[in-house]
């Protein structure tokens, strides 16, 4: 008796459950949950899923209705009802669903980004598959189904039909079949795409330069592998997995992104590859320095995007990813004040090219060749090697004393003599040291000064103007040594000295004590003669080359 009233209050409660369903299409949850729900293998009844198709017999609105599941199947579309409408009155004011020559706008679409072709509209009192819908859906069923897979269902419909353990026997082969062409189709791609991006380059950019090829290699890679996955995208609807599907698609979608963010990188580093390349051919040593600055550059660029994108995929609103980006982006450079002015300092360095590499620069107290330009600092070193950082920003707001642009060298100095020498013999001494600069093969022989300047407080004045050829400061010192040792070998020869800082007392008529007066030999003869005996060794002295020598540039 207690079986018999358990058996009955059973078969009670199963049929008040399927009471508990009925058709309802009031509002556009109600119409997608009794589409979807009585296409389900515990509650099928197609005839009753397809009152959710409006003007249709009732075999062909069946035939619509499972299409539209397949499809959402398919494409691994799982429908959240916590997100459809229960409005009855619902108003898409987006207009995203559908084209803009709808007059109605109650409408909803459950996929507005990935499906919007599907949707519902409200017609009359209640909620149907729109029109464009049902005339479209046998188009958007063979998008998604590629023929091949139907064919093969239709041939061997009862084999493809039997379940193991829950699964039709036809998808774990179908699964295994689309693992073999992935990887077939890599291994066919690979060469293939390398063929076609070493034609390009040959079309473009002739010149072969180190990892070249494997640059081209390693950019085929990730294109063959995007290949792949838009191809297994393409058939693996097929497959029919349901929810698995959704995971499977949700995963291609963020493997494509990732081999997208690898073809771009790769590529930024082929061009870049190719610009350093050129740049080593030009005069400038700053196109060099910029190879590095673009490509951290571009990679902060493309990895941004590219996580951007994967938030998106996961089903994050685009333009509020853009939005929080933006104000994300604001806050940041509000907070990092510095480093953006410093990045536009680069920017502007770069653009106007003040400098290059190896330069000889003071900028206010710093002084010092540059070693390097970075993302945020310039580097230099001085004289003694000592390393300045100096921000970017800091360079573009102060004067810069470029020394490296400079033709020649000036070097000016100023000689002492004696104030009893000879008028004569100062003209001489003055004359000699004019032919010591224009015979010293490191001057300028056509601008130099050499004068009678003024009168010091222990010295009667020369100043010595020239202008060496060389720029490095190992040159100018060399070149100063020479011309130092002929000037002094001159003052020798003509019996001139150098005065110093001193005090003479004059005591005239002192008992047994001669004048103090020199003995300078002015005669023309005597003095033309010493000069030219100078100016015959100077021009025989061969400057020395060290191996060592700094090419430090200082003033």
């Amino acid at each position: 008796m207690k079986k018999i009233l358990f058996i009955f209050l059973l078969i009670t409660t199963m049929s008040f459950s399927q009471e508990m369903v009925q058709v309802d299409l009031s509002n556009p949850n109600a119409t997608i949950y009794t589409h979807l729900y009585f296409l389900q293998s515990d509650s099928f009844e197609p005839s009753k899923a397809a009152k959710t198709i409006y003007g249709l017999p009732n075999d062909k609105a069946i035939s619509k209705a499972l299409k539209i599941k397949e499809v959402f199947d398919g494409k691994g579309l799982f429908v959240k009802f916590e997100d459809i409408s229960k409005d009855a009155n619902y108003v898409d004011t987006l207009d995203t669903a559908v084209n803009e020559l709808k007059k109605s706008f109650h409408r909803f679409a459950p996929f507005p980004n990935k499906m919007p072709q599907i949707y519902v509209e409200k017609i009359g009192n209640n909620w149907y598959y729109s029109k464009e819908t049902v005339e479209n859906i046998e188009e958007i069923y063979q998008e998604t189904f590629p023929w091949q897979f139907t064919w093969i269902q239709n041939k061997f419909p009862e084999f493809f039909q039997t379940i193991v353990y829950g699964i039709k026997i036809w998808q774990p082969i179908g699964a295994l079949i689309l693992i073999l062409l992935g990887v077939i189709l890599y291994f066919i791609l690979d060469p293939i795409l390398f063929f076609i991006l070493r034609k390009i380059q040959r079309i473009f950019y002739k010149d072969i330069f180190e990892n070249l090829f494997d640059l081209l290699h390693e950019l085929a890679r990730p294109i063959g592998f995007i290949i792949i996955i838009n191809v297994l995208e393409r058939l693996l609807p097929s497959l029919q997995l349901l929810r698995l599907n959704n995971f499977l698609f949700l995963g291609l979608s963020v493997a494509e992104t990732i081999f997208w963010m690898f073809v771009f990188l790769k590529l930024s580093n082929l061009l870049l590859s190719i610009y350093a390349n050129y740049s080593l051919k030009t005069e400038t040593k700053l196109d060099e320095q910029l190879t590095p600055i673009l490509s951290k550059l571009i990679k902060v660029v493309i990895i941004l995007i590219g996580f951007l994108h994967i938030l998106t995929v996961f089903g994050v609103n685009a333009t509020a990813v853009i939005a929080g980006a933006s104000i994300g982006g604001i806050a940041i450079a509000f907070a990092a004040q510095d480093s953006v002015k410093n990045l536009i300092g680069t920017i502007m360095i770069f653009l106007d090219k003040p400098f290059q590499i190896g330069d000889w620069i003071k900028i206010g107290t710093n002084e010092g060749s540059v070693e390097r330009v970075g993302l945020r600092s310039t580097q230099l070193r001085a004289a003694d090697t000592t390393i300045f950082q100096i921000p970017n920003s800091k360079i573009t707001e102060s004067e810069i004393n470029n020394m490296g642009l400079r033709l020649f060298r000036r070097y000016s100095t100023q000689l002492g003599i004696r104030y009893d020498t000879p008028p004569d013999l100062i003209q001489a001494f003055v004359n000699g040291i004019r032919k010591l600069i224009v015979e010293h093969p490191e001057t300028r022989s056509e601008s130099y000064n050499v004068e009678f300047t003024g009168f010091g407080d222990s010295a009667l004045l020369i100043l010595v103007n020239v202008y060496f050829k060389k720029l490095d400061w190992g040159s100018e010192q060399s070149s100063k040594h020479r011309l130092h040792m002929g000037i002094v070998k001159l003052a020798k020869a003509l019996n001139v000295e150098f005065a110093f800082p001193s005090s003479t007392i004059m005591i005239e008529q002192f008992p047994d004590k001669n004048t103090i007066s020199m003995n300078y030999k002015t005669d023309s003869k005597y003095v033309d003669s010493n000069i030219q005996s100078v100016i015959d060794e100077f021009n025989k002295i061969e400057p020395k080359k060290d191996p060592n020598a700094s090419s430090i540039s200082d003033d």
